[in-house]
């Protein structure tokens, strides 16, 4: 037998189900907001007990309606808000069951790639989708089977909103980690991102990609191409998150392709400076602009001093690949000045450590001009003349495979 008080509850619970049955969208509207206000934050117990034990009867409409009206984007941040109450609440792990039955997380997913809905109202959906990732391995595999790292990873190269592309960094983040099976999957569709025409997207798939590189400890080689092509981003917190990813690769097999693909980016074909890194771009730059492939030229000149001096087997395999040549060349760049500074730096440090460097930069340079560079590396190539710096640009410097090595030996 029910108590007179139970019986009370069951009825204004049903009075309210019959309400929102008939209920029009601006009053449906009114009942989510209502809703929202009064249950925020609250238990499954809580939630039981304001709906009389029948919360999921009220859940079930909630997905019911969002099946619906999705699409057309009918009090779709209200109602996704309503279902994330009942997703975080304490000890409600049996309304995630229900909402995955009906198939939430591939609306959830669907609502990401429509392009006419609010980059507000996707956010609200990945936030949902953080919770289904937080109950455990068995929900992450699932999100990972319904293609969601693809949806994730198109959201996130093509976000307007800095904070959207946050959430699904931290998204992307929880699927890598703690999920075997699929964490190759999350970490190729990061590396998918890279290219992509955002750098807030480039730079929150790099600091990811370090942050799985630790657990994975191997990369495919699909990434070369996409980290050192980063390095053209005009935007130098790209440039740095794309340095610390190739600090962390240097530990696994595709070492020697992107050293090699490295010290390539430093000789850039001399009619390739006349051309952009992508196409998007050319419209948006003016002549004078530095071009692409000088920054990335740049970029690289920095990335081979900062790598060289983490390790000295690092610098010999640099050397072995030519980088002395590389680094001269980019010095006399008069185009453009960060190629100068950075190569310049770059090679000094290749010179103070290596005394056959020392040798063949001495000689290639002369007496005068390399006491300049020795005195100083961050300001010397400002007073280079034309003829100096073709001679750089030019240069044939040439050290034997194994030189390096028996140098470093020797010191």
């Amino acid at each position: 037998m029910t108590s007179i008080k139970e019986q009370e509850a069951i009825r204004k619970l049903m009075v309210f189900l019959q309400e929102w049955d008939s209920a029009h969208k601006v009053a449906r509207s009114r009942m989510l907001n209502n809703f929202i206000k009064s249950n925020d934050g609250k238990t499954e117990p809580e939630l039981e007990l304001e709906f009389a034990q029948g919360a999921s009867l009220f859940l079930a409409r909630l997905t019911a309606w969002l099946r619906m009206t999705y699409m057309y984007s009918t009090c779709l941040n209200k109602l996704l808000k309503s279902i994330g109450i009942f997703l975080s609440a304490a000890s409600g792990r049996r309304y995630l069951i229900e909402f995955l039955e009906i198939g939430g997380v591939l609306i959830l997913l669907e609502i990401l790639g429509l392009n006419h809905l609010k980059e507000e109202d996707k956010r609200e959906c990945v936030k949902l989708l953080q919770l289904v990732a937080n109950a455990g391995r068995k929900y992450k595999e699932f999100i990972c089977e319904s293609y969601g790292v693809q949806s994730l990873a198109n959201f996130l190269a093509t976000s307007n909103s800095a904070e959207a592309q946050e959430d699904v960094q931290v998204l992307l983040d929880s699927l890598g980690c703690g999920n075997p099976k699929y964490q190759n999957q999350v970490y190729k569709g990061l590396v998918a991102v890279l290219p992509c025409a955002s750098p807030r997207a480039q730079q929150l798939a790099l600091q990811t990609l370090v942050v799985m590189q630790e657990v994975l400890g191997e990369a495919p080689a699909i990434l070369v191409e996409p980290v050192l092509g980063t390095l053209c981003s005009v935007h130098l917190d790209v440039q740095y998150e794309a340095i610390q990813l190739l600090k962390a690769l240097m530990a696994c097999q595709v070492r020697p392709a992107l050293l090699k693909g490295l010290v390539a980016l430093l000789t850039p074909p001399r009619e390739k400076a006349f051309t952009f890194c992508d196409e998007t771009t050319k419209a948006t730059l003016c002549p004078r602009d530095p071009m692409l492939v000088y920054i990335q030229q740049a970029a690289a000149a920095k990335a081979i001093g900062v790598l060289a001096k983490e390790s000295a087997e690092v610098a010999e395999e640099l050397i072995q690949l030519k980088v002395v040549h590389g680094l001269m060349v980019a010095v006399g760049n008069l185009d453009h000045v960060a190629s100068q500074r950075h190569a310049s730096i770059s090679l000094e440090y290749f010179v103070r450590t290596f005394p056959f460097v020392e040798e063949c930069v001495k000689a290639a340079l002369g007496h005068t001009l390399f006491q300049r560079f020795m005195d100083s590396p961050e300001t010397w190539y400002t007073k280079m003349d034309p003829v100096q710096a073709e001679e750089l640009a030019s240069n044939i410097v040439d050290i034997p495979r194994d030189m390096a090595r028996m140098q470093s030996a020797e010191g």
